[in-house]
């Protein structure tokens, strides 16, 4: 369904420890905006949002919204730094098209 890199998994798990509270999760969403159509939000989540679909990331749990599930499908979530920053990166086998960012795709 969907796969995070050792890198994604790594740079997680150092966010999480630095957290002052306690991180069951990471949340991925598909939502309507971006400049080309739907962008990614990631959010660490206390607890599992209600409904939303669990998927296992090494030692790492993962809260997928059920209307985002159809976007995510194939999705590898990637960490990556370079001179121009670090972030996270999507490599989406269902987006048509993405925005010079990759922030942003159209379905």
């Amino acid at each position: 369904m969907l796969e995070l890199t050792e890198n994604a998994q790594k740079a997680l798990a150092q966010v999480i420890a630095g957290s002052d509270k306690t991180i069951a999760g990471l949340r991925i969403e598909v939502n309507s905006g971006g400049c080309s159509g739907h962008q990614y939000a990631l959010s660490l989540e206390e607890t599992p949002p209600l409904g939303d679909v669990v998927v296992e990331a090494g030692a790492l749990s993962v809260f997928v919204s059920p209307a985002s599930l159809q976007y995510l499908e194939g999705v590898t979530v990637d960490f990556t730094e370079s001179v121009e920053g670090a972030g996270f990166t999507f490599d989406n086998p269902n987006a048509k098209s993405s925005c010079g960012c990759g922030k942003s795709f159209c379905a």
